[in-house]
């Protein structure tokens, strides 16, 4: 996979990384669809509760934002077991740029050589047609409780 970005996509605004990170590339869903397709491993950096809203990445690999550093430690513990070397493509998805940027600087901040992120994040995977899964269905309402009757059991008295 090339990690250089597209030059009519913008490299800048919200998804800049802070501090002296090195600034990861963004390219669109369908360029990061095609490196998935071709070995990139897809890493999802969304919150349970995005991916339960919106809908999953089949295939992909849920890291917490904050579990970063450790899952991606080749020698850890923790490791991703996916995980081959640091010059194995991957591309970072979040709800939008501004989430997967800073993933993915801190990336290339540890050594690994092919890391993107993508472009609209999420929702742009989404409508680009690749694949996804529905969202968790919403809780069903508990039906309302019945009330007790004077011996407590359900009904009226």
């Amino acid at each position: 996979m090339t990690a250089s970005p597209d030059p009519s996509t913008p490299a800048s605004g919200p998804a800049d990384p802070p501090g002296d990170l090195p600034e990861a590339p963004l390219v669109d869903a369908a360029s990061a669809g095609r490196a998935v397709a071709a070995g990139a491993l897809l890493v999802d950096v969304r919150s349970e509760a995005g991916r339960a809203a919106n809908g999953a990445l089949p295939g992909a690999v849920v890291v917490a934002k904050d579990e970063v550093e450790q899952r991606f430690d080749l020698g850890g513990s923790a490791a991703l077991p996916q995980l081959t070397s640091r010059d194995q493509p991957v591309v970072v998805v979040c709800g939008s740029p501004a989430g997967s940027g800073p993933v993915a600087a801190r990336l290339l901040a540890a050594g690994f050589t092919d890391v993107v992120h993508v472009d609209g994040g999420f929702p742009a995977w989404r409508a680009a047609g690749l694949p996804t899964t529905e969202p968790a269905a919403p809780a069903e309402p508990a039906a309302p409780a019945e009330p007790a009757g004077p011996d407590g059991a359900p009904g009226a008295p």
